[in-house]
């Protein structure tokens, strides 16, 4: 059924000139929050909420990079 297919295959669409994959997380709590940073201004566009490294590793599969290459912001 088409209505509930797995979206863990498709891969995420971005702007690979203008924007960057990243996941900023919190200090306090741990959580993390997964999006891409704009290369000019800085800006983070939030994407998803990650509850546990198994979606951190799915959401770098699905953007193309490694979690070693992922830009953290504190």
């Amino acid at each position: 059924m088409a209505l509930f297919r797995k979206r863990e295959s498709e891969m995420i669409p971005y702007d690979r000139e203008a924007q960057q994959p990243a996941v900023r997380r919190s200090i306090c709590t741990g959580e993390m929050t997964l999006g891409f940073t704009d290369k000019d201004s800085g800006r983070f566009h939030e994407y998803l909420l990650a509850r546990d490294a198994r979606e951190l590793e799915d959401f770098c599969r699905r953007t193309g990079v490694t979690p070693e290459t992922l830009r953290t912001i504190y």
